[in-house]
């Protein structure tokens, strides 16, 4: 939790210091916390809504040779009191009709959920443990994200978004039960 705590606030200061010029985007809402989307054996574990924000930055003038994505902060926390996160990294945004736009993205989060059980492996006090919580096996993950959004004018608009959580045998071995949610946001754009 602490590491959760230590990046909302992280998240937070761009936005108290930045002028509307360097943070573009606001968004925030509600995801349903732990999906299941392709075949998971966590289907059952860690539920309840997410309060998802997210502050989403002008892209760089170095980051034009990969497409101009556009960096963002993020913080996730699980209203059911379960898993919790919060991180950074950069999104795509492409507009394929009028008002409409696919914006994959890619980033790496923190948690505070479980890593491993508490008992040792084949400890019946486990069981518990694991019928209820997902085991993420890292403390970091990367954070892969697609959305669908629509513009509502200029400053507002809509999106639905869809997020897998995974440390990918990259930032962690062993046990990577990973975390899928999908939710809709509010998003509101600054300008001049």
């Amino acid at each position: 939790m602490r590491h959760f705590v230590a990046l909302l606030a992280l998240a937070a200061l761009p936005a108290a210091t930045a002028s509307a010029q360097l943070v573009e985007e606001v968004r925030a809402g509600l995801t349903d916390h732990n999906v299941c989307v392709l075949g998971c054996d966590n289907a059952d574990k860690e539920d309840g809504p997410n309060l998802n924000g997210e502050l989403v930055f002008a892209s760089p003038a170095f980051l034009e040779a990969i497409g101009s994505p556009r960096p963002y902060v993020m913080g996730s926390h699980n209203l059911g009191g379960d898993t919790n996160f919060g991180g950074a990294g950069m999104h795509w945004n492409w507009d394929f009709a009028d008002g409409w736009s696919f914006e994959p993205g890619f980033g790496y989060v923190i948690h505070d959920g479980e890593l491993s059980f508490p008992f040792p492996q084949g400890d019946p006090r486990n069981d518990v443990v694991s019928e209820s919580k997902i085991f993420f096996g890292s403390r970091d993950l990367f954070r892969t994200s697609v959305s669908l959004n629509r513009d509502f004018g200029d400053r507002w608009g809509a999106q639905l978004m869809y997020e897998h959580l995974s440390h990918g045998q990259i930032l962690g071995k062993g046990r990577n039960q990973g975390l899928d949610n999908i939710g809709v946001r509010v998003i509101y754009r600054f300008g001049e």
